[in-house]
C-alpha cells in the first residue's frame, strides 16, 4: 500500500531527516512489507550498441573509442540458459537501443528462454506498442526503463533528439500491456534538485511502478559530461530509503553502481530498503565493453564468481537469497509457449 506523502513532506526527507533514522525507517518497511528475501536477478547485457546520443552515457552513439559488440542469437540464449541452470529465477536481458534485435528477433529469443523456466525481464529501450505487445505475448513478464528526470528540461537537454512525453507514453503502454512495470532515475545530475527529484519520485508512484531503481549519475570520461561533479552515495541512498517510505512493497534494487562509488555501497543500499540485486552473467570481455559509466565493478569475475560474493555478502547481515521469481506481490511469470 503506497504511503501518499505531501511534496513538502518527500522534500523535507530528502534534505533534512537525519540518515540515520532515516535509513532505519526504510529497512523497517522494507522488513515488514516484503520481508528479508533479497531476490536475485541474472544481468545480461548483450548488446551494447545504441541508436541514441544521451550525454551521460558511455554506450551512447558518438562514442567512437567504444569498441562494440552484440550478442548472436544463440549467445544470448545460451548465455540465459546457464544463468538458469545456476539457480536464476529471472534473466534480465539489457542492451542500448540496438534494432538489429527486431521484433521478430526478439521474440524468437524470448520463447526459446521461456523454456527455462524463468522470469524474463527486457530493458531494450523505446520500442512500438506493436514491438512491446509482440514481446509481452512471447512470454516476457517485466520490462524496465528509467525515466531518468520528470525535469522536461533537463530531460531534453541531457538527451538530445529524444522526447520526454514519448518516454512517458512508453512506460503507460508497458504497463496497459500487463507487464510489471520497472522505472527509476538517476540523482547527482547537472542542473538537478531536490525538489527535482522529489516530483522524480512522486511521479513513479503516480503511475503505479512494481520495481524502481535509483543511479547515482557517475561521469564518463568518453561523454560531453566528463567534467561534471557526479552523484553520491549517500544521494542515492537517502532517495532510495524515500522511495521505500513512499512505496513500501515495490521490488528496489542495490544498483552496481552504488557499488562503482563505495566497496559496500549494494550492501548499505539493502540496509536502507532495497530488496533486489542484479549480479552480472555477461561472459568474457563483452562485461567490460558494457560500459554506461566508469569504475563498474567486476569486469573481471565470471557469472560464477558474482553469484557466490553477494549471496555471502547478503548472508553477511542476516538476509537470505530469494529462491523464488520475486515477482511484486507475488505474481508469477507467465509459462512458456507449449
Amino acid at each position: 500500500m503506497q504511503q501518499k506523502l505531501e511534496r513538502q513532506e518527500v522534500i523535507r526527507l530528502l534534505r533534512d531527516e537525519d540518515e540515520t533514522i532515516l535509513y532505519k525507517r526504510a529497512d523497517k518497511i522494507r522488513h515488514e512489507n516484503v520481508g528479508d528475501e533479497v531476490h536475485l536477478r541474472g544481468l545480461i547485457e548483450f548488446s551494447n550498441i545504441c541508436r541514441n546520443n544521451c550525454m551521460y552515457c558511455g554506450i551512447r552513439k558518438d562514442n567512437a573509442l567504444l569498441k562494440r559488440y552484440r550478442m548472436s542469437e544463440e549467445e544470448l540464449v545460451d548465455t540465459a540458459r546457464k544463468a538458469a541452470e545456476m539457480g536464476f529465477k529471472t534473466i534480465v536481458m539489457q542492451s542500448g537501443e540496438d534494432m538489429w534485435f527486431s521484433q521478430e528477433r526478439m521474440c524468437k529469443i524470448i520463447e526459446q528462454i521461456k523454456k527455462f523456466d524463468v522470469a524474463i525481464t527486457l530493458s531494450i529501450g523505446e520500442r512500438s506498442y506493436e514491438d512491446y505487445k509482440a514481446f509481452r505475448e512471447a512470454g516476457a513478464d517485466r520490462y524496465l526503463m528509467r525515466i531518468e528526470t520528470t525535469d522536461k528540461d533537463l530531460y531534453h537537454k541531457l538527451d538530445p533528439n529524444m522526447s520526454w512525453q514519448h518516454r512517458h507514453e512508453c512506460l503507460l503502454m508497458i504497463k496497459e500491456l500487463g507487464y510489471e512495470l520497472g522505472s527509476g532515475i538517476m540523482v547527482g545530475l547537472p542542473g538537478q534538485t531536490i525538489e527535482s527529484i522529489a516530483d522524480d519520485l512522486i511521479y513513479l508512484q503516480d503511475i503505479g511502478i512494481d520495481m524502481a531503481g535509483i543511479g547515482p549519475f557517475i561521469p564518463h570520461a568518453q561523454t560531453p559530461l566528463k567534467d561534471a561533479a557526479g552523484g553520491t552515495l549517500e544521494l542515492g541512498l537517502r532517495t532510495m530509503a524515500v522511495m521505500r517510505i513512499m512505496m513500501p512493497d515495490i521490488n528496489i534494487p542495490a544498483t552496481t553502481a552504488m557499488e562503482s562509488l563505495h566497496p559496500q555501497g549494494r550492501i548499505r543500499a539493502l540496509q536502507c530498503g532495497a530488496n533486489v540485486v542484479m549480479p552480472n552473467v555477461t561472459e568474457g570481455e563483452y562485461r567490460r565493453l558494457y560500459e554506461l559509466y566508469p569504475g563498474k565493478i567486476c569486469v573481471d569475475d565470471t557469472p560464477t564468481q558474482c553469484k557466490s560474493c553477494i549471496g555471502m555478502k547478503i548472508m553477511s547481515i542476516g538476509r537470505t537469497v530469494g529462491l523464488s521469481y520475486g515477482g511484486h506481490n507475488g505474481r508469477l511469470p507467465q509459462k512458456a509457449k507449449s
